[in-house]
């Protein structure tokens, strides 16, 4: 599975909203460290069109310092596979720097069987697929962090919060021990995040509107809540330090989200 893969075309490209970073050699003690996030839709930057649709990752920003930059290439529909394959792997590693940080969040797409280009099987296709992200940022002086993926809304007929996600999980925990990576356990901690809230208060947290009930992708709250539990994890985990987050127990208003003009 080598990353010589297809080309990002110039406006997929161009569709990712890329940090600025200085990269020249005279300049680099006093650049700004910058967390790359890898995933799919759950942590995608929306444009105006999906408003209020929201992305984890539109959130998180808003606990971390202002030296500490976002560069969000996670996109709607990609699993591990994908991504790689469009090469929007390559894309990351080409920019990412010593210091910086890879933050890989996949599966839902993962799962999805009926589709060979961009199915995984857990314990083998998944975790090879997620050992190009850890060795390519590896290599390139930049740390890796492993995200299970964010639970969807799903209850039991008894009000129970149901996991959706079959192995994908136990895999990457499996895979993050193996290769003594940081491990940021969103599932599990999403899982119990929908179970305290309940079956009707987590409608609150989804995208449901008037025309759509979705189970899956988050509203401004939704993304609020679960970008406070990344930066909690990269927290405990040590990625980062005290002093690299901010507001963890504030109340962020929903005017913070903004939904950019799409990229023609």
């Amino acid at each position: 599975m080598s990353l010589n893969r297809r080309q990002v075309s110039l406006a997929a490209v161009a569709a990712v909203p890329l940090a600025l970073a200085v990269t020249g050699p005279a300049q680099a003690a006093q650049r700004h460290r910058t967390l790359y996030i890898a995933g799919d839709s759950t942590a995608a930057q929306k444009y105006a069109p999906a408003a209020p649709e929201t992305g984890w990752g539109m959130a998180i920003p808003s606990f971390l310092r202002k030296d500490l930059l976002v560069s969000n290439h996670a996109v709607n529909g990609r699993s591990s596979k994908s991504f790689v394959d469009e090469g929007r792997l390559d894309v990351i590693l080409q920019a990412i720097r010593p210091g910086d940080f890879l933050l890989i969040q996949f599966a839902h797409n993962d799962e999805k069987a009926e589709d060979p280009a961009r199915y995984t099987e857990p314990w083998t296709t998944y975790q090879n697929y997620l050992r190009l992200y850890v060795d390519g940022a590896r290599a390139r002086g930049a740390r890796p962090v492993l995200a299970t993926a964010v639970e969807r809304r799903r209850f039991d007929a008894g009000g129970n919060a149901v996991p959706t996600h079959g192995d994908y999980p136990a895999a990457m925990r499996a895979l993050a021990e193996e290769e003594r990576v940081a491990l940021l356990d969103l599932q599990a901690l999403s899982l119990a995040l929908w179970q305290r809230l309940g079956v009707e208060e987590t409608k609150k947290y989804f995208n449901w509107t008037a025309t759509e009930q979705d189970n899956t992708h988050f509203n401004p709250p939704g993304a609020i809540a679960v970008a406070r539990l990344v930066a909690r994890e990269l927290l405990r985990t040590r990625v980062l330090g005290p002093r690299d987050v901010r507001r963890l127990d504030e109340e962020i208003p929903e005017s913070w989200i903004t939904w950019p003009q799409a990229v023609a």
